[in-house]
């Protein structure tokens, strides 16, 4: 009798299932033509089998879809990270990541140097013309950086910003030379003035280097860095300094200096000296300047060459401006009621441009005023050209406040800056004073009295009357003197002065001494 056929749909079956198990969702099986019920368990697995593995792919499909976003998310996130918003430029964390790692080929071609830029008098900027235009100068200074150095995934140097007015450069594979014109370059971008909402505003900054060692970590790096460029301050805006360990004690000195001059307000080592103006036509004393000095208590009479760049750089302008206007009137008020007092004579005192920026400058010389009850013409506010043509609308606006306050206006350092005519015709001013460094060499430079001669008539065209500061002997007084100068001032008539010395030379005048005035 012959063998039934072996059915062997059961084992294939059970088969088909282990392999879906496994997770080979592709696996399928044959029906049978019996039709019977193992075909109809097979044809259900076959379908389990087919929606799971459309279920899967489209599970795939998703994850490799959420993967990407996520790749997307993580590669902007690390553009944030490593992108300064404002500027575009690298962020303090990747300019960091990249000193670590530059630092570890430090003597093989690779991180020579860190250059760090730094704008000086930003702080007005913001203070003049507001957060947005501030912005808009770092932005201006980023690109010209970034044009001057260029893209560092092309053989550049890695530009970027440190927070506030502050830039780094890492030069890579350049001698010291190299690394020198590269900071060069980086002032050179400064020259010319950013122009914001039609204004034009000069930049001034500072240099600090910092020569790569491989032993270095990244902060000794960088605050080697900010100590040169520290230095590079102290010796005035335009300067480079290379970091030297005797560097740190410069910074710490400043930072000492700065809070010294916080207490010297309330301590009352803030002193006005001043310098007596005269008619050169007839030598009469027709008024003195204010110049502060600071009578520290260790290191004796100090002159503001010693603290100004500090107290620029630590925000103090404004506060010690108030102290000295508020001497300088006090002065004045005690002397105006003095009936020997020449008719014209003022004291004069320099706004700097952070007080100009000051919303209420014109309401607080009105309260020091009357306080003392002296007469608006009795105080002449002196303020730079320079300050006046990047001051703004409501700078300009200020000084015609004064005007009308009665407090004349004068233009100091001119000559040295814009010396634009159309602003002489439109501001209240009513003298212009001439640098010293036009005067020093009048008496033996002839290019330069026709030069100093043009200046004095331009300043007349404006229905201006001129002083001349700087004055040392009596050939310049009597150049000056025949160029139609009215005014002088400096050594040749008189050192700056105590108030009290001033006040023992006006009595002299008074009693007809003029052998004292001189």
């Amino acid at each position: 009798m012959a063998a039934e056929p072996t059915d062997d749909r059961l084992e294939k079956l059970i088969d088909l299932i282990v392999r879906l198990s496994a997770g080979d969702l592709s696996q399928r099986m044959e029906t049978s033509p019996a039709r019977d019920s193992i075909d109809a368990v097979t044809t259900g697995i076959n379908l389990l089998a087919e929606e799971l593995e459309t279920l899967y792919d489209e599970l795939e499909a998703r994850i490799a879809h959420r993967t990407e976003l996520l790749e997307r998310a993580q590669n902007e996130l690390r553009r944030l990270v490593d992108t300064d918003e404002l500027t575009g430029l690298a962020s303090r964390r990747l300019v960091r990541e990249r000193i670590d790692a530059g630092l570890q080929t430090a003597d093989d071609d690779g991180l020579a140097a860190v250059v760090i830029l730094a704008l000086r008098g930003f702080r007005l900027i913001n203070d003049t013309f507001g957060h947005s235009a501030g912005d808009a100068v770092l932005v201006e200074v980023a690109q010209r950086l970034r044009a001057a150095m260029g893209d560092a995934g092309s053989g550049g140097h890695l530009v970027g910003r440190l927070g506030g007015d502050e830039f780094a450069v890492l030069v890579t594979g350049q001698d010291p030379e190299g690394v020198l014109w590269t900071a060069r370059t980086v002032l050179d971008t400064l020259r010319e003035r950013v122009v914001v909402n039609g204004i034009q505003i000069s930049l001034r900054g500072n240099v600090g280097i910092r020569y790569a060692e491989r032993q270095l970590a990244v902060e000794e790096m960088l605050r080697d860095a900010d100590a040169a460029l520290e230095a590079s301050k102290a010796k005035g805006h335009g300067s480079i300094s290379v970091f030297n360990p005797a560097m740190h004690e410069v910074v710490a000195q400043r930072v000492r200096v700065a809070s010294e001059l916080r207490a010297a307000f309330s301590k009352g080592e803030i002193e006005v000296f001043y310098q007596p103006i005269v008619g050169l036509a007839d030598a009469t004393l027709a008024g003195a300047e204010a110049l502060v000095r600071w009578r520290h208590p260790v290191r004796g009479l100090l002159p503001p060459s010693t603290f100004l760049d500090i107290a620029e750089d630590a925000g103090l302008m404004v506060e010690l401006g108030r102290c000295v206007l508020t001497q300088v009137v006090e002065t004045a008020g005690e002397w105006a009621h003095d009936p020997g007092l020449p008719e014209h004579f003022s004291l004069h005192v320099n706004i700097s441009p952070a007080e100009l920026a000051h919303g209420d400058l014109t309401a607080h010389i009105r309260r020091l005023l009357d306080d003392a009850g002296l007469p608006g013409p009795r105080l002449t506010v002196e303020i730079t050209e320079s300050a006046i043509m990047t001051g703004g609308p409501d700078s300009r606006q200020t000084l015609r406040s004064l005007g009308e306050l009665g407090v004349p206006i004068e233009i100091d350092d001119f000559g040295t800056g814009y010396s634009s005519i159309s602003y002489l015709r439109t501001l209240p001013a009513v003298r212009a004073k001439i640098d010293k460094s036009l005067v020093d060499t009048i008496a033996s430079d002839p290019t330069q009295v026709a030069f100093v001669d043009a200046i004095v008539r331009l300043i007349h065209a404006a229905g201006l009357t001129v002083v001349a500061e700087g004055i040392e002997d009596e050939a310049q007084a009597g150049l000056l003197r025949e160029l139609g100068c009215e005014y002088g001032q400096g050594y040749l008539f008189a050192r700056p002065m105590p108030a009290a010395e001033l006040g023992r030379l006006l009595r002299a005048v008074q009693e007809g001494d003029q052998h004292a005035a001189r």
